[in-house]
């Protein structure tokens, strides 16, 4: 594979690599002066979209489960996860929590302190992310993510994953557009930083719809984004309609493109926490590229040097390169 050029070539400020979009790497070592990696965590919370409030069965892409932790499991939880990736990353200089599984807001005050601020406390902790639905943000929520905000670096994570509601309701969301722009400005009111969630391949999406959903996400120009590809799971409503034949899932050709479409509608100061993803080998069903992490964001940045693009092109003139 024909490597891509590297920074000297490289016209995006946000960058002192090859990569042409705002890396979460990129942020976290020039915010923190090294290497900082997020724990994923799982707190037991559950969803609105399964436990029958708004929806049952949650989203139809969605494998969940979720057994009730105390604060002290998550002591646990974290000190393991740090564990296993300083082995990857020894040269750390902090950790963020990451509160990962299910909707991470959907309990009373009193437990979400309790969990939060258990993790928060512990050496070398230099933020926290929240993972959650735009849905489950009452004021009481609000104002104490507010306060937490004040104290630390947090970043909460809302799942959009596309603008178009008829979308959303094939794939059972459980909540409209018009909702979740609710929940956000009531957020960025309040001055918290936000990341928004996207999924490229949707069933009965075109490109076209993937990339008016980016042109959303980045005029509410969020603090950063993820960008997901759909994976089909094992044990999912969504892999039972992918079996009947009624979608099929995105090439890896074309999803890299899409992402390179979407990149350059972003806004170049959103950090772009992640273009790809790789499900688990036991889980996934399709589509199998997936799993080739990095040939595939590897492909989005020749992709972006074949077209002399960057992040941010299609909003701006030629960046100036920041001087190093």
């Amino acid at each position: 594979m024909k490597k891509t050029p590297q920074r000297e070539t490289n016209p995006f400020p946000y960058s002192d690599s090859n990569k042409r979009y705002h890396t979460w790497d990129y942020y976290l070592r020039h915010r923190y002066g090294g290497k900082v990696f997020k724990i994923p965590l799982d707190a037991g919370f559950s969803c609105p979209n399964i436990d029958g409030t708004r929806g049952k069965g949650g989203c139809t892409y969605c494998r969940y489960g979720f057994i009730r932790q105390t604060p002290e499991s998550l002591v646990r939880q974290f000190e393991e996860q740090k564990e296993l990736l300083s082995r990857k990353w020894p040269d750390a200089v902090g950790y963020i929590p990451y509160f990962q599984a299910n909707t991470n807001t959907y309990a009373p005050v009193e437990e979400l302190r309790e969990k939060y601020e258990a993790v928060l406390s512990l050496p070398h902790v230099l933020g926290l992310s929240i993972a959650t639905r735009a849905d489950t943000l009452p004021d009481e929520v609000c104002d104490y993510l507010s306060e937490v905000a004040g104290k630390t670096d947090l970043m909460v994570e809302l799942g959009l994953q596309t603008i178009h509601d008829e979308t959303a309701l094939r794939i059972n969301r459980g909540h409209t557009t018009a909702e979740f722009l609710e929940g956000y400005q009531k957020l960025a009111s309040r001055g918290i930083d936000l990341c928004v969630h996207l999924i490229n391949g949707l069933p009965g999406e075109t490109r076209e719809m993937m990339i008016e959903s980016a042109r959303a996400v980045a005029a509410l120009k969020p603090k950063s984004v993820k960008i997901h590809l759909l994976h089909i799971l094992r044990g999912t409503p969504m892999a039972k309609e992918y079996e009947r034949g009624e979608f099929s899932v995105m090439e890896m050709e074309d999803y890299c493109e899409t992402v390179c479409d979407q990149l350059e509608v972003m806004p170049p100061e959103t950090v772009i926490q992640r273009v790809t993803g790789d499900g688990l080998p036991d889980e996934l069903i399709a589509p199998m590229w997936s799993r080739k992490k990095f040939v595939v964001m590897n492909t989005i940045d020749q992709e972006m040097y074949r077209r002399d693009s960057w992040q941010g092109k299609q909003l701006e003139k030629r960046p100036e390169r920041q001087s190093e």
